[in-house]
């Protein structure tokens, strides 16, 4: 088994929803458009048959992958914790040094990862460098658009 896959709760739950209702639903919807799409006759030039194959397969895949997802799973609850250092699952208030401007980062898993919405993965290279550092300290990061470098400025769990 590989590393463990860190994740909230919450994102333990959508996981597992979107497992059930992949299983549940749309495995017996795209099983019924199959059988709809071979009642048509030949399936060698079927390109509903065929295209409905290949969304079953994007199924399938999509289920092996939760499954793998939720077995590695390591859900850490980070209400409580004590907001000395900045930890999975916690919410960050930055300042960009040189442009003055704020912003707020949630550490999540990957799979909970939405950026336009703050929250970032904790494996992303914000989030290392952000991680174990208390609050005031000035970190550095390598971003796509050269280096930058944030003022910790709170540090809370939810």
């Amino acid at each position: 088994m590989e590393d463990r896959v860190p994740m909230r709760p919450s994102g333990y739950a959508a996981l597992e929803a979107e497992l059930k209702r992949l299983k549940t639903v749309e495995r017996h919807k795209i099983v019924k458009e199959i059988e709809i799409a071979r009642a048509h006759g030949d399936i060698s030039e079927n390109a509903e048959f065929h295209a409905a194959k290949e969304r079953q397969s994007h199924i399938e895949g999509r289920i092996v992958q939760l499954e793998d997802r939720l077995a590695r799973a390591q859900v850490i609850d980070p209400a409580g914790q004590n907001p000395e250092a900045v930890r999975f699952g916690a919410t960050v208030q930055l300042t960009d040094v040189e442009s003055g401007d704020e912003v707020t980062y949630t550490i999540v898993g990957e799979d909970e990862s939405d950026a336009s919405n703050g929250l970032i993965s904790v494996t992303s290279p914000i989030a290392r460098a952000l991680l174990g550092k208390p609050v005031d300290e000035v970190v550095a990061v390598q971003v796509p658009r050269g280096r930058r470098e944030f003022e910790i400025r709170a540090i809370r769990f939810q």
